[in-house]
């Protein structure tokens, strides 16, 4: 049962690039929204998910490139490529610096390579009908959980309250960066996936996964970034914070991720329909770190 009910927006489709970011941490804070512990620990399971996310992502798309049939869906995810590759780059910069701060995350990271990497990494599968339902499966799941990167990036986009609160400019720089991407290229996984099978069955039952394994993977790192930060007396992570902090608006409002599953699920659905691809584009132009990345590129 194919999905072949969803209509891209065309005038959305802008070509994707690589920005080759660096950011200097020496100047953050171990808590870098001030005050707050619970958000600046929330988010920074970001820190500990993406770079083996990504890593997979990149992993999964280049066995994929064969399959591609459509010329400018291959230079799509030929971009993707390489702004996931940015992305797990960036990320895995701040590791060094939490552990500076008295954070090791190693044990954390440890658990989420094994999810990426061994879970949901190569099986020895006989080539053909196995090999391929593997390859698509993961696609679907890919699919799904750009659907929520892209919603977490359109969030920080406009994550105002973060500003009012005085996050420190090179953390909110990088999440911006890395979500206005995520908006800009918010389509090209589902476009991969509709093009090479968009079964709606599977798209129902990966985004089950991958709603369940984000949510599982995410309060376990909030809770392991409270237990451990060092400065913190039995620090704890809740649900009930997170809802409070949602209300805030320092982090994503429940009843707005809630809203946001039945977007994906409805047959209609495509990722153009969301976000705003002229938002995303005009920071890019005016991120410190974008602004770098592209002087460096022509002084080269």
């Amino acid at each position: 049962m194919s999905n072949k009910q969803a209509r891209p927006v065309q005038a959305e489709r802008i070509p994707l690039k690589a920005r080759k970011v660096s950011f200097a941490w020496e100047d953050t804070p171990l808590h870098w929204v001030p005050g707050d512990p619970f958000t600046t620990h929330t988010i920074n399971v970001l820190h500990l998910l993406l770079p083996a996310g990504e890593r997979w992502f990149v992993h999964v798309y280049k066995q994929a490139l064969p399959l591609i049939k459509d010329d400018q869906l291959r230079e799509d995810v030929i971009g993707f490529i390489g702004q996931e590759a940015m992305h797990s780059q960036a990320h895995d910069e701040v590791l060094p610096h939490l552990r500076e701060q008295g954070l090791d995350p190693t044990p954390y990271t440890a658990q989420v390579d094994w999810f990426f990497e061994k879970l949901l990494g190569d099986r020895t599968l006989p080539p053909g009908r196995a090999r391929r339902w593997w390859l698509l499966e993961r696609i679907a799941l890919i699919a799904a959980i750009e659907h929520y990167t892209a919603f977490l990036g359109d969030w920080v986009l406009n994550a105002t309250e973060l500003d009012r609160r005085g996050a420190d400019p090179t953390m909110l720089d990088l999440l911006r960066w890395h979500g206005a991407e995520e908006v800009e290229h918010r389509s090209v996984a589902f476009d991969l996936f509709v093009h090479v099978d968009g079964d709606y069955r599977r798209r129902v039952r990966t985004w089950a996964l991958a709603f369940a394994a984000l949510m599982f993977l995410w309060q376990r790192g909030a809770r392991f970034f409270m237990a451990h930060d060092p400065t913190l007396v039995d620090g704890k992570a809740s649900f009930r914070e997170f809802y409070t902090s949602g209300r805030q608006g320092t982090l994503p409002a429940t009843g707005a991720l809630l809203k946001s599953i039945p977007r994906y699920l409805g047959r209609a659905y495509h990722p153009s329909q969301e976000g705003s691809t002229a938002q995303a584009v005009a920071y890019l132009a005016s991120s410190p770190a974008a602004l770098a990345a592209e002087k460096a590129e022509h002084d080269a």
